[in-house]
């Protein structure tokens, strides 16, 4: 066989595997095949030095018309693929403007958020300010000034998150060091005061960390708000009447409240602060545990020993602070079994409220 009935044969071959070629991938594989610099054409276009000056002329001439059908093909091929390719991505993306629309419902406050705000803005009412510190605090914040001793169960890492250095060469065994994750929202009364001078009227809200397992009853990370007044002649009574009004106001004017001593370190005289159970009034049911009663808060008139770390002077100066988890609230206002179904994000639960 000659080399003009080689091209010959070549380009329609290439014609008709141009014209077979189902999508752009395999196309480029016809035309690598055949116009590539290791093509078919190539190689012929390649041998042209073995032929004799009379020949030359000719082949070169044939192949060149060879090259223009198949780049020619190649070109309309393409052309016909991309526009079948953009054709079939028209009508995947298609909407059928008959089609009834999806309803979305609009988005909406978090209950945490929910009832976090109501919190405040029942203290913003009695002229309290709102306050925040950092989540990542201080030793000395989080348990020191609070009055905390060195050997306090609080300070174990088996119940705070420490933060530590990774880059020290030493590290405690205890985990234990100066940073960690706040327990409480109570070292923003420290530094309030460190910045301020009494009087002093402050809310804190914030989230708060600590090593507990979820369960139905707590979880290991949750928003606290913490609360603050410093000025002259409070007294007990004065908080007294501030919680039991809170307690009306969140959960309804005809629910009573309670006092039972307790203790915390930064608090003298402390208390436990219940709430009448709202299901059976105080009767007693499976939800209170028989007893009519649910435990809320925690609160206590501010022990001395915190003004002097603050240098406020407590024979001039009383304070009192309280604390209440807010996701704790919301269990008891809504009657919340498991306190885990506020963060789980199932929003069947959520859109009740």
């Amino acid at each position: 066989m000659g080399v003009a009935e080689e091209l010959e044969e070549m380009r329609d071959e290439g014609l008709a595997a141009i014209a077979s070629a189902e999508d752009l991938a395999s196309l480029d594989a016809v035309r690598v095949a055949y116009l590539g610099k290791k093509g078919l054409l190539t190689g012929v276009l390649r041998g042209l030095g073995q032929l004799s000056p009379q020949e030359r002329p000719a082949v070169g001439k044939a192949s060149n018309d060879v090259r223009e059908s198949l780049e020619k093909a190649l070109a309309e091929r393409r052309a016909h693929l991309e526009e079948a390719h953009l054709e079939a991505r028209v009508a995947a993306g298609a909407v059928d403007v008959t089609l009834p629309g999806r309803v979305r419902l609009p988005g909406r406050e978090h209950l945490i958020n929910m009832i976090t705000r109501e919190i405040v803005e029942i203290f913003l009412g009695l002229g309290y300010e709102v306050a925040e510190g950092p989540e990542a605090e201080l030793d000395y914040y989080n348990f020191t000034a609070l009055n905390h001793p060195p050997a306090h169960p609080a300070r174990a890492a088996s119940d705070t998150f420490y933060v530590q250095d990774l880059s020290m060469e030493t590290v405690d065994s205890t985990g234990e060091s100066d940073v960690l994750l706040r327990t409480h929202t109570s070292p923003v009364q420290i530094r309030v005061m460190e910045q301020g001078k009494p009087p002093l009227y402050v809310i804190a809200p914030g989230r708060v960390y600590r090593r507990d397992i979820a369960d139905p009853s707590h979880l290991p990370q949750f928003h606290q708000v913490e609360g603050l007044v410093v000025d002259e002649g409070i007294t007990f009574g004065d908080l007294k009447g501030t919680l039991d009004y809170f307690c009306k106001e969140m959960f309804g004017r005809d629910r009573r409240t309670r006092f039972r001593p307790h203790f915390f370190p930064f608090t003298e005289p402390s208390a436990e602060v219940d709430v009448s159970c709202g299901i059976c009034d105080g009767a007693g049911c499976r939800f209170c545990k028989g007893t009519g009663w649910l435990e809320i808060l925690g609160c206590g008139m501010v022990d001395p020993n915190v003004f002097e770390y603050v240098a406020v002077d407590s024979e001039r100066y009383v304070g009192f602070a309280f604390g209440m988890g807010v996701e704790r609230i919301a269990a008891l206002k809504y009657n919340i079994p498991d306190l885990r179904m506020l963060v789980e994000g199932d929003m069947r639960f959520l859109r009740q409220f």
